[in-house]
């Protein structure tokens, strides 16, 4: 007798909630053509913000990043010009509420979504997902504002004062809910009291803030209060400012994405300033030179991605995520300076070797995740854990020390896409995904 035959599998039906203009909506629609599905329906951010957005039983519905887009920026930020660097903190609230009201709609038709939105809520909060990573042993800097439970940072002062606090001389202020470098000062004071503070936030004559393609350095305590003080009212983060490794003679960090608790895709960024980001003029390294360095140092380049890997393993509502790896000086330890929901922008960049994504760019590597997918599997349902890694296991006995953030190194980089910025006048120095 004939067994029966089997049914072929159903294909998931890709919807993808972005701004149908983006590249990242085109890079993920393009990946999905070239897997052989059909095409991936575009719901727009405008249509989810409006409250007109639809979903059908059976679609699989993944959310890009808002950016770049100057509508919707309108909406989530409540500014009419998008080169300003104030209304994170609105923005944070118009996001995180409409992605729970989407989540809902998604449920209620009878979809699932890819990434949990209640995970990138922590994620586009600094200080929660500071707290979040040093919770789980990652390996991060110091940070006095880590955690729900922190006292806000109200302006210079209480930045000032947290400084003393702790002995830290050198220090990152971060916008609790920014992403690309958007109003980041790497500040630092010696033992006379001088301040100064590097970043790509250009002050207006009249006290507006906008982002800037140049880096500059504010040389005066007087400077530095100004933007910290126009800062604070969208909610500051703190963190210890380490040393970099160098390469080249240009600070070092990676990009590491992680899909499915598996480091798929790394990028060295180079750069002459505290920001390694690539569109404030850091340069993509070696990264052949990086795993050279490791090994020379006596590390193993595995222990790198493993930290990655734990990272990513704290927010086990999310497929992918892309995590901003600090390498100490000496490239022998490693620290996590954040991780970000839509970190995975890095245009023609292949797998690493072993890693299950040889050959494909980071949204062909999330399609063919999805392709592995058991019919039923919700986001969050994934659970965090030891995780066969390719050739490797990510076995946290094996990974780079998780507590001692002074044998780490220093922060930088994106959660989001890049927000439009200003081509400035002169002054400051060098310039950073």
């Amino acid at each position: 007798m004939r067994p029966p035959a089997s049914r072929p599998r159903e294909h998931p039906r890709l919807v993808v909630v972005g701004n149908p203009a983006n590249r990242r909506v085109a890079y993920f629609r393009d990946a999905v053509r070239r897997a052989g599905l059909p095409e991936a329906r575009v719901e727009p951010w405008l249509d989810v913000l409006r409250g007109g957005a639809r979903f059908h039983a059976g679609e699989t519905v993944r959310l890009e990043s808002p950016g770049e887009d100057p509508d919707v920026d309108r909406i989530l930020r409540g500014t009419d010009d998008p080169t300003r660097v104030e209304g994170t903190g609105r923005w944070y609230a118009e996001f995180t509420a409409a992605t729970a009201r989407l989540a809902r709609s998604v449920g209620e038709a009878g979809a699932e979504l890819v990434d949990d939105p209640a995970e990138a809520a922590v994620l586009f909060d600094k200080r929660l997902s500071h707290a979040r990573l040093s919770e789980a042993l990652v390996p991060v800097p110091l940070s006095p504002t880590s955690g729900a439970d922190a006292p806000p940072v109200r302006g210079w002062a209480d930045v000032r004062a947290s400084m003393a606090a702790t002995g830290l001389r050198r220090v990152f202020v971060k916008l609790a809910h920014g992403s690309s470098a958007s109003g980041v000062l790497a500040v630092e004071t010696n033992g006379a009291g001088r301040v100064q503070a590097t970043t790509s936030v250009e002050r207006a004559p009249d006290g507006r803030l906008f982002n800037s393609l140049r880096v500059r350095r504010y040389t005066t305590e007087r400077e530095v209060a100004a933007v910290v003080d126009a800062l604070a009212p969208d909610g500051l983060h703190i963190e210890r400012w380490l040393p970099k490794a160098v390469q080249g003679g240009r600070a070092a960090d990676l990009r590491v994405v992680v899909i499915d608790g598996r480091a798929t895709h790394a990028v060295v960024r180079t750069s002459r300033s505290p920001m390694t980001n690539l569109h404030l003029g850091g340069a993509r390294g070696d990264l052949g030179a990086v795993r050279a360095a490791v090994s020379a140092a006596g590390g193993r380049w595995s222990d790198a991605l493993d930290v990655c890997e734990r990272a990513a393993g704290a927010f086990p509502g999310m497929r992918c995520v892309g995590v901003d790896l600090l390498p100490a000086v000496g490239w022998r330890r490693f620290a996590v300076g954040e991780v970000n929901a839509f970190g995975d922008l890095l245009p023609g960049l292949t797998g690493l070797p072993g890693s299950g994504a040889e050959g494909l760019d980071t949204y062909a590597a999330q399609v063919a995740a999805l392709l592995r997918d058991s019919p039923s599997r919700t986001a969050g349902s994934r659970t965090a854990g030891n995780r066969t890694t390719g050739n490797r296991t990510a076995d946290p006995t094996h990974a780079t020390s998780p507590t001692d953030p002074t044998r780490a190194t220093s922060p930088t980089s994106p959660t989001g896409s890049t927000r439009t910025t200003r081509t400035t006048r002169t002054t400051g120095t060098s310039p950073t995904p």
